[in-house]
């Protein structure tokens, strides 16, 4: 038997027996030294012949025939849940983000994603023979499409956007619209990339086949905070893998950002509790922590403003281990901490314009976001060391950064 059908064989036992083993244990005894982390970048190591499009796909429609509702009921799992979760969430224009509890925490976030991207992207060109190459991505459960302006600064040519909630992709087709008539209007606007929409559940539907053109081979797959979803099942892990992996073209890469399973379980055995958090995030754990599933392993996050519906903890040797079996390998990861003072320096002048970090001590007139007592505790201490009782520096509140390195 090959060693990927061994794999297949051994996974399919232990998603059955549901209780297979303590994430503490496999740590040990599984996990390499970056492993575990927060965000993975995989690399596609399929080794084929490149096949160009045989035209150039244009703006697509959205699919309406895979969305959660149109699946069998037994297919659906917490489908709905998600997409009706998604739907119902109002898009706000800037003046009402700065006013939120977690401004600074979701620019933080997007300010490491526009640094991953950029990376990646990087590497992707310099890659490339041909100067000017075409660069096409899919932005595999898009949301509202908040990185269409990274794909825009990032000179790719064609984007695929796909995601489980309706609503939301046509708001991400609105987005996408208006940062096109701007790029319009605009002297040195630069040219758009082109563009299609596919609405379908990522877990469980084969999105190959809704390409515009199928034998399309693309350059990166980014799948932002969503990830965890997939592992519900082995099944929807292997269909969003296969998602990820099989229009990868040799060199790709599949990045993206998940929940650090270990810290989560960790935390709730600190606490004593299946339940924790602060004031801006909650985690509720529904299954056994000393004995957590390596699919299924169901929690409730609650994060203000933005997140309040079931997600499912991602077991990183399992998802080394099954990216290998779709022909990807493990290329890097690293907690955000770790990938904050890796590209801090590179990304300075991001950081200030995405307004990424709150400036401590506030200046005149500004109310600091923080609402704990130790919530700046860090930053003053960091202040005090540096010997300049006048001294700024950019940092989150103490809230922020424990819903951060979740």
């Amino acid at each position: 038997m090959s060693e990927i059908s061994d794999l297949e064989q051994a996974l399919l036992i232990a998603a059955a027996d549901a209780d297979s083993r303590n994430y503490e244990s496999v740590k040990q005894s599984e996990e390499t030294d970056d492993e575990g982390a927060e965000k993975e970048t995989v690399e596609s190591s399929v080794v084929n012949i490149q096949t160009q499009p045989k035209y150039k796909p244009k703006e697509r429609l959205l699919e309406s025939s895979d969305t959660p509702e149109s699946l069998p009921k037994k297919l659906k799992g917490y489908a709905d849940v998600v997409a009706t979760h998604y739907n119902s969430i109002e898009e706000k224009g800037v003046s009402e983000r700065s006013k939120s509890r977690i401004f600074y925490l979701r620019n933080f976030h997007n300010w490491i994603k526009s640094m991953m991207i950029n990376e990646y992207l990087g590497k992707i060109k310099e890659a490339k023979k041909q100067h000017n190459s075409p660069i096409r991505v899919h932005d595999m459960c898009c949301g509202k499409g908040g990185d269409l302006l990274k794909w825009k600064k990032g000179g790719i040519t064609h984007l695929i956007c796909s995601d489980i909630a309706s609503i939301s992709l046509e708001q991400c087709k609105a987005r996408y619209a208006d940062m096109k008539s701007r790029a319009a209007r605009d002297r040195g606007g630069g040219n758009s990339y082109s563009i299609e929409y596919i609405c379908a559940d990522c877990t469980r539907i084969r999105l190959r086949e809704k390409f515009s053109d199928p034998s399309m081979k693309l350059d990166l797959v980014s799948c932002q905070f969503a990830f965890h979803y997939s592992f519900e099942s082995l099944p929807q892990a292997e269909c969003m893998l296969r998602n990820a992996a099989e229009c990868l073209q040799p060199g790709g890469y599949f990045i993206g950002t998940i929940t650090d399973a270990y810290e989560l379980i960790a935390r709730a055995r600190k606490s004593d509790s299946d339940t924790f958090g602060n004031n801006i995030y909650k985690v509720s754990l529904d299954f056994d922590i000393n004995k957590p599933p390596l699919f299924g392993a169901k929690c409730h996050f609650q994060l203000e403003d933005v997140v309040d519906c079931p997600e499912f903890l991602v077991h990183f040797p399992t998802l080394v281990k099954l990216a290998k079996k779709f022909g990807l390998k493990l290329v890097k990861t690293e907690k955000f901490k770790d990938f904050f003072e890796r590209m801090k320096n590179e990304g300075r002048q991001l950081l200030t314009i995405m307004r990424a970090l709150e400036t401590y001590p506030p200046n005149e007139g500004a109310t600091p976001v923080g609402v704990e007592e130790d919530d700046y505790k860090h930053a003053e201490e960091f202040v005090k060391n540096r010997g300049n009782e006048y001294a700024k520096v950019g940092t989150l509140s103490k809230s922020e950064w424990e819903a951060s390195c979740k």
